[in-house]
């Protein structure tokens, strides 16, 4: 079900987990299905973290692995640990085991060079495979088609911490230093998330309801840099359980 909020984005709640997976990965084949008919290729930026695995292995099985035309998508990533590919903890690494390795056509894949010994230089070097591979309309930051996002119960997504440096990047990518977890990240950077033309968050589970609801509420703010995910020219879904959704009064 979908509920819009008035002057904010659009909300839709699956009844379960599985039910909102289904819908973003229903949306996302959409959207990129477009974005090839119209533009010839599709871009797309991946979250990573836990939540998106059964998403992306919903995409690279039937019957949505045939709707999307995968070997026109350039895939991205919004955000990743400063860690070699093989690592349990990169992002990369997740989403080759959990969507690339079982897709029937395999799509052009830019993962971020985590295991770079110089994160500022990694950055550097991903935000200039960016402006290569996307094309911005002109401006010179690019725009992605996509760009799905999860949020974190502090209200963080991608690597974007509550009031760390990185929100008042003006550059493309970042190198971020988180202290409560003692590690570098890189980063897509707000004035990206914001070019994008459709930005899909995907959120499940009680324990960021309360985070949540205060993010849909009180507009944008430094400690909750979900909120601050505002394309002006483009779109944004919140795709949710109805335990995430349960305290921003959403009925499913």
């Amino acid at each position: 079900m979908m509920n819009a909020i008035r002057g904010g984005p659009s909300v839709i709640v699956g009844s379960d987990v599985g039910e909102a997976m289904r819908g973003a990965g229903l949306r996302i084949a959409t959207l990129l299905s477009a974005a090839v008919a119209q533009r010839g290729f599709a871009t797309m930026a991946l979250a990573g973290g836990s939540t998106p695995k059964q998403l992306y292995r919903l995409l690279s099985a039937p019957p949505l692995d045939l709707d999307i035309p995968w070997s026109r998508v350039k895939l991205f990533l919004g955000d990743e640990r400063c860690v070699p590919s093989d690592h349990p903890d990169s992002n990369e690494r997740m989403v080759r085991e959990s969507l690339l390795v079982d897709l029937p056509e395999a799509p052009a894949f830019h993962p971020m060079p985590g295991g770079h010994p110089d994160p500022a230089e990694a950055a550097r070097l991903y935000a200039d495979r960016l402006v290569r591979e996307i094309p911005g309309d002109r401006d010179p930051v690019p725009r992605f088609d996509v760009v799905l996002l999860g949020m974190g119960d502090d209200g963080h997504t991608a690597s974007l911490f509550p009031d760390t440096p990185i929100l008042d990047e003006e550059r493309l990518v970042a190198e971020v230093y988180v202290p409560r977890l003692d590690s570098w990240r890189l980063s897509l950077t707000p004035p990206v998330l914001n070019a994008a033309r459709n930005v899909l968050f995907l959120v499940t589970g009680a324990g960021k309801a309360a985070t949540l609801a205060r993010v849909l509420a009180d507009g944008p703010r430094r400690d909750f840099p979900s909120s601050l995910v505002t394309p002006k020219d483009g779109e944004v879904e919140w795709h949710l359980d109805r335990e995430a959704a349960a305290l921003i009064g959403a009925q499913a």
